[in-house]
């Protein structure tokens, strides 16, 4: 739905916003690529992530990849080799499908709620904001929570700069503070 509201749409509004000729410069979501840092978790001496492995991908609709430390770092207990992060790369419709359900269902399901920063833009225009809890998601069954860990969400637009980021996230209903 989110797709067709972009090509139908949110490409005429805003080649009119930004004053673009051509339909190939309208800027677009290229990805979406979520991140979990789960060093402190095996620090602790959790050697079982696989459940946290298990509820990414459920947020994210796809597989997990499981990031490694390259380089050992003796003041963090940091040995080469040990598991440091998750990350997913969503494109195409699963990327419009996590974008459609974070704006609509996840992010007012955070508490206290009071929209996202809107200080979160790059200068190419790409936005990057963090989830305290894993938990706003429905997919993740809540009675299977050990501990809630944070979420890093990057969207990567074709804009060449922030203000066009911002004005395509905008069209798309994300909820950016006034």
């Amino acid at each position: 739905m989110l797709k067709e509201k972009y090509l139908k749409e949110i490409i005429p509004a805003l080649k009119k916003e930004l004053n673009i000729q051509n339909i190939m410069e309208v800027p677009k979501v290229e990805k979406i690529v979520l991140n979990m840092g789960i060093w402190t978790f095996v620090r602790s001496g959790n050697k079982d992530f696989s459940a946290l492995q298990e509820q990414l991908s459920l947020i994210a609709g796809q597989a997990c990849v499981v990031k490694y430390a390259k380089k050992a770092v003796s003041n963090f207990k940091l040995r080469a080799g040990m598991p440091v992060g998750l990350t997913v790369t969503l494109r195409g419709d699963n990327m419009y499908n996590f974008l459609e359900k974070l704006i609509h269902v996840s992010l007012p399901r955070v508490r206290d709620f009071r929209w996202v920063n809107k200080k979160g833009f790059d200068k190419n225009g790409n936005y990057n904001f963090g989830v305290k809890e894993h938990t706003i998601f429905v997919e993740v069954p809540q009675e299977d929570i050990v501990k809630t860990h944070g979420l890093q969400i990057t969207i990567k637009t074709t804009a060449k700069e922030k203000e066009a980021g911002r004005a395509l996230l905008t069209q798309m209903w994300f909820p950016f503070s006034k």
